[in-house]
């Protein structure tokens, strides 16, 4: 049974950083993809940042660009979120997933098929 636990949330105040881990286990075959999503009340779960496994391309959604950045560490079977520039807007619960195929919807919550139970993260102005 796969299961990913995701650890690292906090709070923070507007212009720091935060990273979030995701460790992954109970594979019998590596997912081809980990991705954070996050939300927050009333909202869809958003895509913020994608990699595929195999070859560490990264995906990332615009809001986000430039000051998040996701990374894998392959021994550890985990999948790290590296938060820069926080903005107040960033606060949510964020949520590790994989999936094995995405069909081309790298940020789309759908495509997922395996989630963590969430951390908060909370910036503040």
């Amino acid at each position: 049974q796969v299961q990913l636990v995701e650890s690292g949330g906090g709070s923070v105040q507007a212009g720091g950083s935060l990273r979030v881990s995701c460790a992954a286990s109970g594979y019998t075959r590596r997912s081809n993809y980990m991705a954070w999503f996050r939300q927050t009340p009333g909202k869809e779960r958003e895509g913020v940042a994608a990699i595929t496994t195999d070859d560490g391309t990264t995906y990332y959604t615009d809001s986000v660009k430039g000051r998040f950045t996701i990374s894998q560490d392959n021994a550890k079977n985990t999948v790290y979120l590296q938060m820069n520039s926080l903005k107040p807007e960033d606060t949510g619960i964020y949520y590790c997933a994989a999936s094995y195929s995405i069909y081309g919807y790298t940020l789309a919550a759908w495509a997922y098929l395996y989630w963590g139970q969430g951390t908060q993260v909370t910036v503040s102005s």
